[in-house]
């Protein structure tokens, strides 16, 4: 078992993640017992055996839409996010998706090429755990959640702007700003 950051502390990951082979499809891959993520695209092949399992998750590619899930949402404890690579900013959009528009609380993983330097920003989205690249530090990485201090812009994490939070004595302009 590997380790992951998960609400800000290193922790030990009970979840294995199913990648399919090139030989292997959705509908015939064998889905192993235990706590399991599992593909999209699998989930949607085997569903009717695959609801029966109290610990199961899926993860979805970049490519993917959130909303495929919807109807599914809240039976998965976990639900990952896949990075191909660390400049593919297309799960940033489909964490914020789960999180905002379609209302899932559960823990949301970010999982392939995550680097600390994304951290910060994947947890203004909606992550709350992350599945680093095993050939990285996850001790490093975890330093990337406190990167910095205050935030300007409202997110998933921070529903106010700063200027909103500000208390600005002796200036009454401002002070109405912030009413």
């Amino acid at each position: 078992m590997g380790a992951i950051i998960k609400n800000k502390t290193i922790v030990t990951d009970d979840w294995a993640v199913l990648r399919l082979e090139a030989d292997q499809t959705p509908a015939d891959v064998t889905v192993a017992p235990g706590k399991i993520i599992v593909p999209l695209k699998v989930w949607q092949a085997q569903r009717e055996t695959l609801q029966q399992r109290p610990e199961i998750g899926v993860w979805l590619a970049s490519d993917e839409r959130p909303e495929e899930l919807k109807d599914d949402i809240q039976k998965f404890s976990v639900i990952a996010v896949d990075f191909p690579k660390f400049s593919d900013g297309r799960g940033y959009s489909i964490a914020y998706n789960l999180r905002a528009r379609l209302g899932y609380s559960g823990e949301l993983r970010a999982i392939g090429d995550v680097l600390r330097d994304q951290l910060f920003y994947m947890r203004r989205v909606g992550f709350d755990a992350f599945a680093t690249r095993p050939d990285r530090s996850i001790e490093e990485a975890l330093k990337g959640l406190s990167d910095f201090s205050e935030v300007y812009q409202t997110a998933i994490d921070q529903k106010l702007p700063l200027f909103r939070r500000v208390n600005r004595q002796g200036n009454p302009a401002a002070d109405k700003v912030n009413d």
